[in-house]
């Protein structure tokens, strides 16, 4: 079965990479890929996708040096404040997806602004994975679970406890950079995802990445565990 993208996730790696071959600084290269998320936002709505997720901060990016987690924390806060007048003017709806604990007062509250001032709109609903790990989230829907009184802990039941149950599980799970692996994105909503990987580096993206993975989705043969 073929199907429109209606959801797709991106795992945005390569920054640092994409600075070190022009002799930059990483620093350099997460501007240059947070200006990347912003385009690759406004391609993918052009073009019809409804939901998109990005995978901009994991649980165990706080291993990185402190200095790069530093700024990357206040890149997120500058970001989200900067941007929020054109987020709002296109319609779009942000959601946040991962772990408060442990971000710092600014970075809530510049996502909580987002959040909160774009939560009528009815454009594309953007999900920031910041502070996410896949296995941390399933653990907080089981303790939510438990928490409600719920007596059988199956999976059905904990999409009910994921951080943002109403968004609809990802048709396509997208990673810039080469690498090829997951790294922990959307392991419960992800089961029956379509899966690609591509070599150029994130902040290299552009307008021509979205069509053509759009494009490779169209060639994917969808049947969900059956024969047709």
């Amino acid at each position: 079965m073929k199907g429109k993208l209606d959801h797709l996730a991106i795992i945005m790696d390569g920054n640092g990479r994409w600075a070190l071959q022009r002799g930059l600084r990483r620093s350099d290269g997460h501007k240059a890929g947070a200006e990347t998320a912003v385009r690759i936002a406004e391609h993918a709505s052009e073009r019809g996708i409804r939901f998109l997720t990005l995978y901009c901060f994991s649980t165990e990016n706080w291993k990185r040096p402190i200095e790069e987690v530093s700024f990357l924390m206040g890149l997120f806060t500058s970001g989200f404040r900067e941007n929020l007048k054109s987020i709002s003017a296109k319609g779009f709806r942000i959601l946040h997806l991962g772990r408060r604990q442990g971000l710092s007062d600014n970075v809530l509250s510049a996502l909580d602004e987002a959040v909160s001032s774009t939560a009528m709109n009815t454009g594309m609903t953007i999900q920031l994975a910041l502070n996410y790990g896949g296995e941390d989230e399933i653990e907080r829907a089981i303790s939510s679970a438990a928490e409600a009184g719920e007596k059988t802990l199956s999976c059905s039941t904990l999409m009910r406890y994921l951080d943002n149950p109403e968004v609809p599980p990802p048709d396509f799970i997208v990673r810039s950079g080469g690498e090829k692996r997951l790294s922990g994105f959307l392991l419960l909503q992800s089961s029956y995802a379509e899966i690609g990987f591509y070599d150029k580096l994130w902040p290299d993206w552009d307008e021509n990445m979205i069509d053509k993975i759009i494009s490779d989705f169209q060639k994917r043969d969808r049947r969900f565990g059956g024969l047709v």
